[in-house]
């Protein structure tokens, strides 16, 4: 602990965000960084507690207070090298993770957390800076080869840590660049994909093999993996998109949310979009359904893209702005979530439902809800339409994101005829094992829709357990 009294001395103080009427002009990242002086002050607040409550709330139990220590004292060569021990990507969750872990921070007792999320991706930044992220080849091969189907963060994960551990390692992916759900889920403005290129330079000179354009199931078929490889791990992520069935639906103008974020990623990438294909928002009255984070990139996507007007609308209540006694510290606080695309302007409602779209010449031009209040009864939250609230949006162009019910069946998961749990993601054991042998699933595809950093600790379990059964094999 390089300061017993940092936490007394200093105040939290987080970097912030590019001006809104700048940073609405591009898709570059939005947030701003701290000099290294200030970011080593913002270190020196973690108290380097008895119990590390920021430790036991992370999903893939990063050390805070040792990196944090060492942050402080501007040994930035161990910072990485203790983010590294429990996290591939530290780059990427510093960008893009909800942190947890600062909810958890007993400093946030006062609503003072430490800033780890922040000093995270001060210490991945600054290490790449100076050269201590490198590639480092495994000492020797095991033989073995493994298939890794999807490289979202899971799949990346998983793959990374194979081939380290000197297994033959390719990585298949069905899109045109690696990355999944980073690449052209997260908006540019959030995580700017040279930082997935980055990364992905240092894996591919480890050794790992890496296939695009190949979608396992459909152009490569899942018997071949089986008679190829000593082990796969399908890791596609969940992305069957949750669906509104009301009148209307059929009406142009109303698409998923990941559609629409998928093409201004590209676009941002440089892949040209076919005109009569582009979903745009350009001077149109924008309606986002869903509340959540995903449905927060589209209100920022569609302020760069000009709308005329975006709304957000949730079904569920609006979240208090303060914890609520049915979760204390050090749980997660169900509180409102105000992201940097909301501060750049838009109209926010809840407990409203959609109840159909209007449209004219086939486009849609409204969308018709009601009000709604929630009841409990017999233990489970009930939604009660409230009579005379009903209305009517006007709307050119709607997205819907309320989520994903589990991963797409078709394809690989079929092929391989692999059984399914309650929700209809891919039934596996405490080893991550599938119904097929020598076949595991991570992720996504496994839990149902996630966090990142879920994905990721997920993909290492999953690495954890193939190796294992890798090694058994052998003997």
């Amino acid at each position: 602990m390089g300061d017993p009294k940092g936490f007394m001395k200093v105040s939290r103080k987080e970097s912030g965000y590019r001006p809104v009427d700048e940073r609405v002009r591009d898709f570059s990242e939005v947030e701003q960084v701290l000099d290294e002086g200030d970011r080593r002050e913002q270190a020196s607040r973690c108290m380097d507690c008895g119990v590390p409550f920021c430790h036991w709330a992370c999903p893939i139990m990063n050390r805070m207070p040792e990196w944090q220590d060492a942050v402080y004292r501007g040994n930035f060569k161990k910072a990485i090298d203790i983010l590294h021990e429990t996290n591939n990507f530290p780059e990427i969750t510093g960008r893009v993770c909800p942190a947890l872990c600062e909810m958890s921070c007993v400093l946030n007792i006062h609503e003072e957390p430490v800033t780890i999320r922040e000093n995270e991706c001060a210490v991945a930044e600054k290490a790449f800076e100076l050269g201590h992220v490198k590639p480092a080849p495994p000492e020797a091969r095991t033989g073995k080869r493994v298939a890794v189907v999807g490289s979202g963060p899971a799949g990346l994960a998983c793959a990374d840590l194979l081939n380290k551990w000197g297994h033959a390692v390719t990585l298949y992916e069905k899109g045109d660049a690696v990355g999944g759900l980073l690449r052209y889920g997260i908006p540019d403005f959030k995580l700017s994909k040279q930082l997935i290129e980055r990364r992905l330079s240092i894996l591919v000179e480890e050794g790992l093999k890496i296939e695009v354009n190949a979608d396992v199931g459909k152009d490569i078929g899942a018997n071949e993996l089986l008679e190829n490889y000593d082990a796969i791990c399908i890791a596609i992520g969940a992305m069957k998109p949750r669906d509104l069935k009301v009148p209307g639906r059929e009406l142009a103008g109303i698409h998923f949310a990941m559609d629409y974020l998928r093409q201004q990623n590209m676009e941002v990438a440089g892949v040209a979009i076919p005109r009569n294909e582009r979903i745009h928002a350009k001077g149109k009255e924008v309606v986002v359904i869903g509340g959540g984070d995903t449905g927060s990139d589209c209100v920022g996507t569609a302020i760069r893209q000009r709308a005329k007007s975006v709304t957000q609308i949730e079904i569920l209540p609006k979240p208090p702005e303060t914890r609520s006694p049915d979760s204390p510290w050090p749980y997660w606080p169900d509180t409102l979530k105000t992201s940097s695309s909301h501060k750049e302007g838009c109209r926010r409602l809840w407990s409203i439902a959609t109840k159909g779209f209007v449209g004219e010449n086939g486009k849609v031009a409204g969308i018709e809800t009601v009000d709604v209040d929630w009841k409990e009864e017999e233990g489970r939250m009930r939604m009660v339409e409230k009579s005379g609230t009903e209305r009517t949006f006007d709307a050119d162009l709607v997205l819907l994101s309320m989520g994903f019910v589990h991963p797409v069946h078709e394809g690989i998961i079929d092929n391989l005829g692999l059984e399914h749990d309650a929700r209809g993601n891919v039934q596996v054991d405490s080893e991550m094992k599938t119904s097929c042998e020598k076949v595991f699933a991570a992720g996504d595809a496994a839990t149902g829709a996630s966090l990142v950093v879920r994905a990721i600790d997920s993909g290492r379990n999953a690495a954890r357990s193939i190796d294992r059964y890798l090694r058994r094999s052998s003997g």
